[in-house]
């Protein structure tokens, strides 16, 4: 059984000439990825690895988290503006002693990942979590792998 997360971005900034990729996060941005986190790991959500898109209000918003999990993060380019399959790709690529991932990535493909796993409809605000079960032993056999959803959590209600 493996444990997969999804977690949107948190709420960013958009300075003056700043390209897409580079924007930071708001402050607003900064504090709800440090209370996400906080309730993650207060609630016993066990992860093993962050792998975060390579933006910075994507990575920003993984390092955050990662001052509460101190874990291995990785980034990867195909989680930024990423298509379901995308998605698909980098969990094919995860080692299997891996039982539970956090991907930190962005709307609108970290919705539609979340609601090709699930009869629920998800639409992720800003630092918004999914975790889903994933009945399998390897993440090679993700695609035909039974997923449950487990939780969902939004800044705002927690």
């Amino acid at each position: 059984m493996k444990t997969l997360i999804l977690v949107r971005h948190a709420k960013s900034d958009w300075p003056e000439e700043t390209a897409d990729f580079d924007r930071p996060l708001a402050e607003k941005g900064q504090h709800d990825a440090e209370k996400m986190s906080r309730f993650l790991k207060e609630n016993n959500i066990k992860i093993d690895q962050f792998i975060s898109s390579p933006a910075l209000r994507a990575l920003s918003t993984c390092e955050i988290f990662n001052e509460v999990y101190q874990i291995k993060i990785e980034t990867d380019r195909k989680l930024y503006n990423a298509s379901e399959k995308n998605f698909e790709s980098v969990i094919f690529d995860l080692s299997d002693d891996l039982n539970s991932v956090a991907m930190f990535s962005h709307n609108n493909g970290i919705s539609n990942f979340a609601n090709s796993m699930s009869e629920e409809l998800f639409m992720f605000p800003t630092c918004g979590v999914a975790g889903f079960e994933i009945d399998c032993d390897s993440w090679s056999e993700f695609e035909n792998a039974k997923k449950k959803p487990l939780f969902f959590y939004e800044p705002k209600k927690i």
